[in-house]
Protein backbone atom coordinates (compact mmCIF):
# COMPACT_ATOMS: atom_id res chain seq x y z
CA UNK A 1 0.00 0.00 0.00
CA UNK A 2 1.30 3.31 -0.95
CA UNK A 3 2.06 5.88 1.93
CA UNK A 4 -0.84 8.10 0.94
CA UNK A 5 -3.36 5.54 0.28
CA UNK A 6 -6.76 6.48 1.60
CA UNK A 7 -7.59 4.50 4.77
CA UNK A 8 -4.12 3.60 5.65
CA UNK A 9 -3.32 6.94 8.05
CA UNK A 10 -0.55 7.93 6.24
CA UNK A 11 -1.54 10.95 4.48
CA UNK A 12 -1.09 13.75 5.77
CA UNK A 13 -4.46 14.68 5.64
CA UNK A 14 -5.73 11.79 8.04
CA UNK A 15 -6.20 11.92 11.62
CA UNK A 16 -2.98 11.56 13.80
CA UNK A 17 -2.55 9.08 16.12
CA UNK A 18 -3.64 9.13 19.53
CA UNK A 19 -6.84 10.68 18.52
CA UNK A 20 -8.89 7.98 17.45
CA UNK A 21 -9.20 8.80 14.05
CA UNK A 22 -11.17 12.13 14.50
CA UNK A 23 -10.46 15.47 13.40
CA UNK A 24 -8.73 18.55 15.64
CA UNK A 25 -10.81 20.23 18.15
CA UNK A 26 -10.36 23.67 17.44
CA UNK A 27 -11.63 24.39 20.62
CA UNK A 28 -9.50 22.22 22.86
CA UNK A 29 -6.61 24.37 21.10
CA UNK A 30 -7.81 27.42 22.20
CA UNK A 31 -8.66 27.14 25.68
CA UNK A 32 -4.71 25.56 25.66
CA UNK A 33 -3.50 28.66 25.12
CA UNK A 34 -5.87 30.80 26.98
CA UNK A 35 -4.54 28.71 29.62
CA UNK A 36 -1.03 29.56 28.50
CA UNK A 37 -1.21 33.34 28.86
CA UNK A 38 -3.38 33.63 31.97
CA UNK A 39 -5.22 30.41 32.93
CA UNK A 40 -9.22 30.10 31.62
CA UNK A 41 -12.01 30.99 32.82
CA UNK A 42 -13.38 34.53 34.19
CA UNK A 43 -10.57 36.15 35.65
CA UNK A 44 -7.93 33.98 33.48
CA UNK A 45 -9.46 35.62 30.24
CA UNK A 46 -9.31 39.02 31.51
CA UNK A 47 -5.76 38.66 32.53
CA UNK A 48 -4.57 36.88 29.16
CA UNK A 49 -6.12 39.89 27.59
CA UNK A 50 -4.42 42.30 28.98
CA UNK A 51 -1.05 40.08 28.30
CA UNK A 52 -1.73 40.14 24.82
CA UNK A 53 -2.73 43.88 24.70
CA UNK A 54 0.78 44.68 26.72
CA UNK A 55 2.63 42.35 24.13
CA UNK A 56 1.02 44.26 21.02
CA UNK A 57 1.95 47.40 22.90
CA UNK A 58 5.65 47.32 23.10
CA UNK A 59 5.52 45.93 19.26
CA UNK A 60 4.09 48.96 18.59
CA UNK A 61 6.04 51.44 20.45
CA UNK A 62 9.46 49.93 19.43
CA UNK A 63 7.91 49.80 15.71
CA UNK A 64 7.23 53.47 16.53
CA UNK A 65 10.40 54.22 17.61
CA UNK A 66 12.33 52.58 14.61
CA UNK A 67 11.35 55.93 13.46
CA UNK A 68 13.62 57.90 14.95
CA UNK A 69 16.65 58.45 12.53
CA UNK A 70 19.79 60.84 13.11
CA UNK A 71 21.42 63.01 9.84
CA UNK A 72 25.05 63.48 10.32
CA UNK A 73 26.59 67.17 9.97
CA UNK A 74 27.52 67.13 6.06
CA UNK A 75 24.56 64.78 4.94
CA UNK A 76 21.12 64.67 3.74
CA UNK A 77 17.97 62.70 4.70
CA UNK A 78 15.70 61.76 1.39
CA UNK A 79 12.73 60.39 2.92
CA UNK A 80 10.28 57.95 0.80
CA UNK A 81 7.06 56.91 1.70
CA UNK A 82 5.59 53.79 -0.06
CA UNK A 83 8.11 54.16 -2.89
CA UNK A 84 7.72 57.84 -3.47
CA UNK A 85 9.39 61.01 -2.33
CA UNK A 86 8.10 63.02 0.52
CA UNK A 87 11.35 65.64 1.86
CA UNK A 88 14.20 65.95 2.45
CA UNK A 89 16.14 65.99 6.19
CA UNK A 90 18.81 68.30 6.87
CA UNK A 91 21.63 67.28 9.83
CA UNK A 92 20.32 66.20 12.99
CA UNK A 93 17.76 63.42 14.64
CA UNK A 94 14.37 63.10 12.87
CA UNK A 95 11.38 60.75 12.79
CA UNK A 96 9.56 59.02 10.11
CA UNK A 97 6.36 56.45 9.95
CA UNK A 98 8.67 53.42 10.25
CA UNK A 99 9.43 50.65 7.26
CA UNK A 100 7.47 49.61 5.46
CA UNK A 101 5.71 52.82 5.29
CA UNK A 102 8.55 55.20 5.29
CA UNK A 103 12.37 54.71 4.62
CA UNK A 104 15.38 57.05 4.58
CA UNK A 105 18.43 57.24 2.07
CA UNK A 106 21.12 59.46 3.33
CA UNK A 107 23.57 61.22 0.72
CA UNK A 108 26.77 62.45 1.82
CA UNK A 109 26.95 66.13 0.12
CA UNK A 110 30.21 66.98 1.19
CA UNK A 111 32.34 64.45 -0.05
CA UNK A 112 34.69 64.65 -2.68
CA UNK A 113 34.42 62.36 -5.56
CA UNK A 114 37.01 62.10 -7.38
CA UNK A 115 37.13 60.68 -11.18
CA UNK A 116 40.51 60.20 -13.43
CA UNK A 117 40.13 59.96 -17.11
CA UNK A 118 42.72 59.16 -19.69
CA UNK A 119 41.97 59.03 -23.63
CA UNK A 120 43.64 60.03 -27.17
CA UNK A 121 42.08 63.19 -28.41
CA UNK A 122 41.58 64.56 -32.05
CA UNK A 123 42.92 68.61 -32.23
CA UNK A 124 41.68 71.09 -34.63
CA UNK A 125 44.39 71.15 -36.69
CA UNK A 126 44.00 67.43 -37.08
CA UNK A 127 46.63 65.95 -34.91
CA UNK A 128 46.55 63.53 -31.73
CA UNK A 129 47.74 64.28 -28.15
CA UNK A 130 47.17 61.90 -24.92
CA UNK A 131 45.36 63.33 -22.25
CA UNK A 132 45.17 62.59 -18.41
CA UNK A 133 42.31 64.11 -17.03
CA UNK A 134 40.96 64.14 -13.13
CA UNK A 135 37.75 65.72 -11.51
CA UNK A 136 36.00 66.08 -8.30
CA UNK A 137 32.59 66.35 -7.54
CA UNK A 138 29.78 66.87 -4.64
CA UNK A 139 26.30 66.33 -4.57
CA UNK A 140 24.30 69.23 -5.12
CA UNK A 141 20.57 68.12 -4.69
CA UNK A 142 20.42 64.30 -3.42
CA UNK A 143 16.79 63.81 -4.92
CA UNK A 144 18.12 64.21 -8.36
CA UNK A 145 21.27 62.05 -7.93
CA UNK A 146 18.78 59.48 -6.62
CA UNK A 147 16.51 58.84 -8.81
CA UNK A 148 17.60 60.95 -12.32
CA UNK A 149 20.68 58.85 -12.70
CA UNK A 150 21.01 55.42 -12.54
CA UNK A 151 24.78 55.11 -13.18
CA UNK A 152 26.74 58.41 -11.62
CA UNK A 153 30.25 56.91 -12.08
CA UNK A 154 29.13 56.13 -15.87
CA UNK A 155 27.40 59.34 -16.09
CA UNK A 156 30.58 61.42 -14.96
CA UNK A 157 32.97 58.96 -17.21
CA UNK A 158 30.85 60.04 -20.45
CA UNK A 159 30.54 63.74 -19.39
CA UNK A 160 34.56 64.26 -19.32
CA UNK A 161 34.56 62.48 -22.08
CA UNK A 162 32.91 64.69 -23.98
CA UNK A 163 33.91 67.92 -22.74
CA UNK A 164 37.17 66.96 -23.36
CA UNK A 165 36.67 66.09 -26.83
CA UNK A 166 34.69 69.38 -27.49
CA UNK A 167 37.53 71.73 -26.04
CA UNK A 168 40.41 70.09 -27.35
CA UNK A 169 38.66 69.27 -30.52
CA UNK A 170 38.22 73.23 -31.22
CA UNK A 171 41.73 73.62 -30.38
CA UNK A 172 45.18 73.26 -32.06
CA UNK A 173 46.98 71.45 -30.83
CA UNK A 174 50.24 73.77 -30.64
CA UNK A 175 47.82 75.69 -27.89
CA UNK A 176 46.91 72.79 -26.18
CA UNK A 177 50.61 71.69 -25.50
CA UNK A 178 51.87 75.03 -24.38
CA UNK A 179 49.79 78.56 -23.49
CA UNK A 180 46.11 76.91 -23.51
CA UNK A 181 46.61 74.84 -20.77
CA UNK A 182 44.88 76.73 -18.15
CA UNK A 183 42.02 78.01 -20.46
CA UNK A 184 41.30 74.44 -21.23
CA UNK A 185 41.10 73.76 -18.01
CA UNK A 186 38.36 76.06 -17.39
CA UNK A 187 36.21 75.66 -20.60
CA UNK A 188 36.13 71.65 -19.82
CA UNK A 189 35.16 72.57 -16.30
CA UNK A 190 32.26 75.18 -17.59
CA UNK A 191 31.25 72.16 -20.34
CA UNK A 192 31.07 69.37 -17.83
CA UNK A 193 29.12 71.94 -15.30
CA UNK A 194 26.62 72.40 -17.86
CA UNK A 195 26.37 68.65 -19.53
CA UNK A 196 25.70 68.06 -15.79
CA UNK A 197 22.91 70.08 -15.44
CA UNK A 198 21.38 69.52 -18.51
CA UNK A 199 20.99 65.94 -17.37
CA UNK A 200 19.51 66.57 -13.41
CA UNK A 201 22.62 64.74 -11.97
CA UNK A 202 21.98 66.55 -8.72
CA UNK A 203 26.51 66.67 -9.02
CA UNK A 204 28.75 70.23 -8.99
CA UNK A 205 32.31 69.86 -10.64
CA UNK A 206 34.60 71.32 -7.81
CA UNK A 207 37.68 71.29 -9.67
CA UNK A 208 39.33 69.69 -12.89
CA UNK A 209 43.14 69.26 -13.20
CA UNK A 210 44.96 68.73 -16.78
CA UNK A 211 47.37 66.02 -15.09
CA UNK A 212 48.88 65.62 -18.96
CA UNK A 213 49.02 66.40 -22.28
CA UNK A 214 51.41 65.18 -24.66
CA UNK A 215 51.76 64.58 -28.06
CA UNK A 216 52.10 60.33 -29.12
CA UNK A 217 55.43 58.94 -28.12
CA UNK A 218 56.82 59.00 -32.11
CA UNK A 219 56.30 62.08 -32.69
CA UNK A 220 57.56 63.83 -28.99
CA UNK A 221 60.81 64.75 -30.35
CA UNK A 222 59.68 67.03 -32.46
CA UNK A 223 57.51 68.39 -30.49
CA UNK A 224 60.09 69.05 -28.09
CA UNK A 225 62.30 70.84 -30.39
CA UNK A 226 59.24 73.04 -31.25
CA UNK A 227 58.76 73.90 -27.57
CA UNK A 228 62.04 74.74 -27.22
CA UNK A 229 62.45 77.07 -30.11
CA UNK A 230 59.19 78.98 -28.40
CA UNK A 231 61.02 79.34 -25.38
CA UNK A 232 64.17 80.72 -27.12
CA UNK A 233 62.00 83.27 -28.96
CA UNK A 234 60.61 84.68 -25.82
CA UNK A 235 63.80 84.59 -24.46
CA UNK A 236 65.37 86.59 -27.21
CA UNK A 237 62.27 88.92 -26.95
CA UNK A 238 62.93 89.57 -23.20
CA UNK A 239 66.21 90.43 -23.77
CA UNK A 240 65.52 92.72 -26.44
CA UNK A 241 63.34 94.10 -24.44
CA UNK A 242 65.81 94.52 -21.48
CA UNK A 243 68.49 95.90 -23.73
CA UNK A 244 65.66 98.42 -24.68
CA UNK A 245 65.49 99.56 -21.75
CA UNK A 246 68.97 100.34 -21.18
CA UNK A 247 69.50 101.64 -24.35
CA UNK A 248 66.84 104.13 -24.85
CA UNK A 249 67.07 105.94 -21.05
CA UNK A 250 70.33 106.46 -22.26
CA UNK A 251 69.63 107.73 -25.66
CA UNK A 252 67.01 110.17 -24.39
CA UNK A 253 69.88 111.62 -21.80
CA UNK A 254 72.11 112.29 -24.81
CA UNK A 255 69.22 113.75 -26.93
CA UNK A 256 68.66 116.15 -24.09
CA UNK A 257 72.21 117.03 -23.75
CA UNK A 258 72.78 117.46 -27.21
CA UNK A 259 69.57 119.70 -27.33
CA UNK A 260 71.04 122.39 -24.51
CA UNK A 261 74.49 122.08 -26.28
CA UNK A 262 72.83 123.31 -29.55
CA UNK A 263 70.41 126.16 -27.79
CA UNK A 264 73.64 127.15 -26.43
CA UNK A 265 75.11 127.75 -29.49
CA UNK A 266 72.50 129.24 -30.93
CA UNK A 267 72.69 131.64 -28.22
CA UNK A 268 76.07 131.87 -28.98
CA UNK A 269 76.33 133.09 -32.28
CA UNK A 270 73.37 134.65 -32.33
CA UNK A 271 75.03 137.34 -29.57
CA UNK A 272 77.82 137.04 -31.82
CA UNK A 273 76.31 137.86 -34.69
CA UNK A 274 74.66 140.87 -33.21
CA UNK A 275 77.88 141.95 -31.68
CA UNK A 276 79.37 142.18 -34.95
CA UNK A 277 76.28 143.78 -36.53
CA UNK A 278 76.39 146.28 -33.61
CA UNK A 279 80.25 147.05 -34.34
CA UNK A 280 79.44 146.98 -38.28
CA UNK A 281 76.77 149.78 -37.19
CA UNK A 282 79.37 151.92 -35.41
CA UNK A 283 82.00 151.20 -38.54
CA UNK A 284 79.46 152.51 -41.17
CA UNK A 285 78.37 155.53 -38.83
CA UNK A 286 82.80 156.63 -38.79
CA UNK A 287 82.91 155.80 -42.52
CA UNK A 288 80.49 157.99 -43.31
CA UNK A 289 82.21 160.77 -41.63
CA UNK A 290 85.55 159.76 -42.87
CA UNK A 291 85.43 156.99 -45.38
CA UNK A 292 89.60 157.04 -46.44
CA UNK A 293 90.76 156.64 -43.13
CA UNK A 294 88.58 154.06 -42.52
CA UNK A 295 89.04 152.13 -45.71
CA UNK A 296 93.27 152.47 -44.91
CA UNK A 297 92.14 151.21 -41.40
CA UNK A 298 90.51 148.02 -42.54
CA UNK A 299 92.56 147.75 -44.77
CA UNK A 300 95.88 147.52 -42.25
CA UNK A 301 93.74 145.59 -39.50
CA UNK A 302 93.36 142.98 -42.08
CA UNK A 303 96.74 142.82 -43.35
CA UNK A 304 97.88 142.19 -40.06
CA UNK A 305 95.48 139.76 -39.47
CA UNK A 306 96.55 138.01 -42.39
CA UNK A 307 100.53 137.86 -42.00
CA UNK A 308 100.09 137.16 -38.23
CA UNK A 309 98.51 133.97 -39.26
CA UNK A 310 100.77 133.67 -42.37
CA UNK A 311 103.99 131.33 -42.56
CA UNK A 312 105.73 133.37 -45.73
CA UNK A 313 108.92 135.12 -46.54
CA UNK A 314 108.43 138.78 -47.61
CA UNK A 315 111.38 140.56 -49.09
CA UNK A 316 111.36 144.59 -50.18
CA UNK A 317 112.68 144.47 -53.93
CA UNK A 318 113.50 147.90 -53.04
CA UNK A 319 115.85 147.02 -49.76
CA UNK A 320 117.04 143.47 -50.56
CA UNK A 321 118.97 143.09 -47.18
CA UNK A 322 115.72 143.69 -44.57
CA UNK A 323 114.27 140.17 -44.87
CA UNK A 324 111.01 139.38 -42.53
CA UNK A 325 110.05 136.25 -41.52
CA UNK A 326 106.55 135.92 -40.45
CA UNK A 327 105.46 133.86 -37.49
CA UNK A 328 104.30 129.89 -38.15
CA UNK A 329 101.75 130.38 -34.79
CA UNK A 330 98.70 131.25 -35.09
CA UNK A 331 99.10 133.87 -32.12
CA UNK A 332 101.83 135.73 -34.42
CA UNK A 333 103.40 136.43 -30.99
CA UNK A 334 106.42 137.28 -32.92
CA UNK A 335 104.96 139.50 -35.52
CA UNK A 336 103.69 141.17 -32.75
CA UNK A 337 106.98 141.67 -30.57
CA UNK A 338 108.69 142.85 -34.04
CA UNK A 339 106.33 145.82 -34.24
CA UNK A 340 106.63 146.55 -30.66
CA UNK A 341 110.43 146.97 -31.46
CA UNK A 342 110.43 148.87 -34.64
CA UNK A 343 111.52 146.28 -36.77
CA UNK A 344 110.89 147.44 -40.48
CA UNK A 345 107.60 145.47 -41.87
CA UNK A 346 107.10 145.69 -45.54
CA UNK A 347 103.59 145.47 -46.27
CA UNK A 348 102.63 145.51 -50.19
CA UNK A 349 101.12 148.96 -51.03
CA UNK A 350 97.24 149.46 -52.53
CA UNK A 351 98.99 149.37 -55.74
CA UNK A 352 99.46 146.16 -57.83
CA UNK A 353 103.24 145.16 -57.74
CA UNK A 354 104.78 147.51 -55.03
CA UNK A 355 105.59 147.01 -51.34
CA UNK A 356 105.86 150.02 -48.37
CA UNK A 357 108.38 149.80 -45.66
CA UNK A 358 106.92 150.66 -42.49
CA UNK A 359 107.73 150.02 -38.32
CA UNK A 360 105.68 150.50 -35.24
CA UNK A 361 106.24 154.13 -35.00
CA UNK A 362 104.99 154.21 -38.36
CA UNK A 363 106.23 156.25 -41.48
CA UNK A 364 104.18 159.57 -42.11
CA UNK A 365 105.31 159.57 -45.56
CA UNK A 366 103.88 155.72 -46.00
CA UNK A 367 100.51 156.81 -44.16
CA UNK A 368 100.44 160.05 -45.90
CA UNK A 369 100.75 158.24 -49.21
CA UNK A 370 97.97 155.52 -48.01
CA UNK A 371 95.58 158.10 -47.48
CA UNK A 372 96.21 159.94 -50.82
CA UNK A 373 95.96 156.80 -52.70
CA UNK A 374 93.07 155.94 -50.57
CA UNK A 375 91.06 159.08 -51.27
CA UNK A 376 91.37 158.36 -55.08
Amino acid sequence: MAWNEPGGGKDPWSNPRGRGGKPPNIDDALGRLKDRFGGGGGMGNAGGSKGILAIIGVVLIGWLISGIYIVDEGQRGVVLTFGKYTSTAGPGPHWHPPYPISDVITVNVDEYRDRELSMTVLTNDENIVDVDLSSQFTVRDPVEFLFNVRDPNATLQDVMQSAIREVIGSSRMDYVLTDGRVEIVDAVRTRMQELLESYKTGLNVRSVNLQDVQPPEPVQPAFEDAIRAREDEQRYINEALAYANQVVPRARGDAAQILEQAKGYQSRVINQAEGEAARFNALLASYQIAPSIIRERMYIDTLGEIYAKGNKILVDPDNASNILNLPSGANGSVMQDDLRSGAPLAVPSLSTGTSFEGNSGGSNNNRSGLRTRGSE
